[in-house]
């Protein structure tokens, strides 16, 4: 898929996966980086034993919200863009649900499918994309949610 679509061809695209990203693999060290800058220590995501021993999750698991932050490096390199729309700014999220939880180690991927594009003003719409977040190996995914991204052409 081209990378900058004119409006015709990126409104053309409503309603279908417009990207899918590369794997990524959240580690313990990527989960132990995220708790130094959240200060979230909760055992669960940092103590390799006591979690194998102490929870049903057999081991470490990646904060939901680690996980919802990666969908921007998911997003960057995977998804087409509107041309001549040089802003991507993040306009919000609704309906987040963390479905499964992501075990330390695991491979996530992000898909995403535009739900809808509305023009907002001279140079900006309002991109609405459902974004599904898999585990690899697993059927359920990770999370799910409506990720809304405003696409901005010249100044604000």
């Amino acid at each position: 898929m081209p990378k900058n679509l004119p409006l015709t061809d990126y409104e053309a695209l409503e309603g279908n996966i417009i990207g899918r990203s590369d794997w990524i693999t959240v580690d313990q060290s990527m989960i132990d980086r995220f708790c130094d800058v959240t200060g979230d220590y909760q055992f669960i995501h940092n103590d390799p034993e006591r979690a194998k021993g102490d929870t049903p999750f057999g081991g470490t698991i990646a904060h939901g919200f680690l996980t919802l932050s990666l969908i921007t490096q998911m997003y960057k390199n995977h998804v087409p863009q509107l041309a001549d729309h040089e802003l991507i700014i993040n306009y919000g999220l609704e309906r987040v649900r963390f479905l499964t939880p992501v075990p330390s180690g695991a491979d996530i991927r992000g898909v995403f499918t535009l739900k809808s594009l509305t023009k907002r003003q001279e140079g900006q719409y309002l991109a609405e994309n459902a974004v599904q977040v898999d585990i690899k190996g697993h059927k359920k995914p990770a999370m799910i949610c409506t990720w809304l991204t405003l696409l901005v052409s010249g100044d604000l």
